[in-house]
């Protein structure tokens, strides 16, 4: 059984977050320790890009491979978890849980702080079978159960390796309410609950469309209005606080934060955080299929967000393996264009360069131009009449990308286009990656907990598992259009939210409303073909929309948007970040009765 400081005896356990990444506010973990109420403290620390990054760590040092950053937190975080009795769970590990576990007692040692430490292995399957050449990375994403095992046997820290996001939530909430393999709607509930927690503050108004309603920044105001105090303001009203979620044996949670800290938990920065990242109705993971289709949210009250009504489904019985590995090497220079003739000075500079390069020992096997036109006419501020133009190489061999393209490029510094500079000195080049999925069935995955006591238990996979592909739910009848009436050409993020991001090469952005009015123009207007119309990169990449009515969204997934990978940086937004933001400044006719 599971209880902190604030005990669990209600029937509720307390599960906050404090790392949405590597590299995330390093006092998290105190504010969260000392905010106020908790049982269980969790961090998420991996990404594709941080197995890549972890996975070059452990090339030049075989002890390391996890995140440094966790145990210098705990330096001060250790003491205060066990003073209040929350248990701490950790996908730190990256590469090397057990070490990352023995450096945990070792530091516990000194610091004199009694505390029982486990971690969870077998996720690491490099070295199990034959992969493709160069893979420097093969992780199984696993669940929950090897983090219930190890608190159920009494672990105060439980590190781990590669689990998905979601299963720092349901293994603690296993462990706390005894559920097993086919309390499949509970399950679906945490795993929803910690979709929502697992990117930290953006569940709290962190990178929130209407982020004005959360930080008091409203459109008028110039840059730098209302900007004072604004770095380093602990709690302060423009520093969102960390999410937890209070969960409940049923499966049901209630998103909410710590008093007094700054931010806010709505149903819209539920619901943006929700599409997060994800594809179709059917939230796929070892644990639980969790049915998005239907959640359910409610205002419970300022800052408080109740999840309910999510329905569970069996897992599928593969399990996904996220492979890395070093793609080759790259380099990148941007030309800054300044006023007049700028389409003129870009194929001027871009011949200049095609020339030196075909006159190359070897010539760069990719080479890609592209021109922002970020110039304003009769600009006031120079850099406002300036465009780039960014040229990016790629090559197996770092010689073809290094002094032969960054030495051409400074060559032209007297001979080219008036006003030539560039935004960097043309380097050397660097090595880039490629992040690859494959899928493996899950009894082949030596899931095992390592308990405080060193026993090793063979949790193994979930025993209620789905066989094949699952069926597409039904998509039932949509709502009805609205009648005709007038309209006027103004963003769509007038009446819509959005949020995107990667998963390998593809990319998602999930489009929100907030009306059941605005959900019956949306859902007939932002169709396919429209969404190409508006993000003409999308060009004829394949797309598929999915409907999730009861959040009044689309969710639309884009393949090969980002070529192989974040690591592979294709494009300007190599993790699609803001694309939901760029859909939302696209124009439309939108009913007035909207506006």
């Amino acid at each position: 059984m599971i209880g902190g400081a604030a005990g669990g005896a209600d029937g509720v356990l307390r599960i906050g977050n404090a790392s949405g990444f590597y590299g995330d506010r390093f006092d998290a973990l105190r504010e969260m320790l000392t905010g106020g109420e908790l049982d269980v403290l969790t961090g998420d620390y991996l990404a594709e890009l941080t197995m890549l990054i972890l996975g070059r760590d452990r090339l030049k040092d075989r002890a390391r491979g996890y995140a440094k950053t966790y145990l210098r937190q705990l330096e001060d975080g250790l003491g205060l978890a066990a003073e209040r009795g929350v248990k701490l769970v950790a996908n730190a590990g990256g590469l090397n849980p057990a070490g990352l576990a023995d450096t945990i007692r070792e530091l516990a040692a000194r610091l004199g702080v009694p505390v029982r430490v486990a971690h969870v292995e077998g996720d690491d399957l490099l070295g199990a079978r034959a992969w493709p050449d160069g893979v420097l990375t093969a992780n199984a994403y696993l669940g929950g159960a090897g983090i219930a095992a190890c608190l159920r046997a009494g672990a105060d820290v439980v590190v781990t390796g590669r689990v998905t996001d979601a299963a720092l939530v349901t293994g603690p909430a296993a462990a706390r309410f005894g559920w097993g393999p086919d309390d499949l709607d509970p399950l679906a509930g945490a795993v929803v609950a910690g979709h929502v927690l697992e990117c930290g503050c953006q569940a709290t108004g962190g990178n929130y469309s209407f982020f004005e309603d959360v930080f008091g920044e409203g459109r008028g105001e110039g840059f730098g209005a209302g900007f004072g105090g604004l770095p380093g303001i602990p709690n302060g009203p423009r520093r969102p606080g960390f999410p937890l979620a209070e969960l409940h044996a049923d499966g049901s949670a209630v998103i909410t934060k710590h008093p007094g800290t700054g931010g806010a938990v709505t149903i819209g920065t539920v619901t943006e955080q929700l599409l997060y990242e994800t594809a179709g109705p059917r939230y796929l993971g070892p644990d639980v299929t969790a049915r998005l289709d239907t959640v359910r949210l409610t205002q419970e009250g300022p800052d408080r967000v109740r999840i309910d009504g999510v329905r569970g489904e069996p897992p599928p019985g593969d399990l996904k393996v996220g492979l890395t590995r070093l793609g080759g090497w790259r380099n990148e220079v941007v030309f800054v264009l300044t006023g007049l003739d700028i389409d003129a000075k870009a194929r001027l500079v871009q011949r200049q360069l095609e020339a030196a390069l075909d006159a190359a020992k070897r010539r760069p096997a990719e080479v890609r131009w592209t021109l922002a036109r970020t110039d304003h006419p009769d600009a006031p501020v120079q850099e406002e009449a300036s465009a780039l133009l960014r040229l990016v190489v790629r090559d197996e061999d770092p010689e073809a990308v290094g002094r032969a393209v960054s030495g051409a490029a400074v060559e032209l510094a007297l001979a080219s286009y008036p006003g030539f500079h560039v935004t960097a000195p043309p380097g050397k080049g660097e090595p880039y990656g490629v992040f690859e999925a494959a899928f493996t069935d899950a009894g082949d995955v030596p899931h095992v907990a390592v308990l405080p006591d060193g026993r090793r238990v063979d949790v193994g996979p979930s025993p209620v598992r789905r066989g094949g592909a699952p069926e597409a739910p039904p998509g039932g009848p949509l709502p009805a259009p609205l009648p005709a009436g007038p309209t006027r050409r103004r963003p769509l993020g007038l009446v819509a939210g959005a949020r995107s991001g990667d998963k390998g090469g593809s990319a998602n952005v999930g489009v929100w409303v907030r009306t059941d009015l605005a959900w019956r123009w949306v859902v007939h207007e932002l169709t396919v073909e429209r969404l190409r119309e508006l993000l003409p990169e999308v060009g004829q990449l394949s797309v598929a929309r999915h409907l999730l009515p009861n959040l009044r969204a689309l969710n639309f997934v884009i393949d090969g948007l980002l070529g192989q990978g974040v690591a592979h940086r294709a494009r300007f937004d190599p993790q699609a970040k803001a694309l939901g933001e760029w859909l939302r400044s696209r124009h439309l006719d939108i009913p007035e009765v909207l506006l």
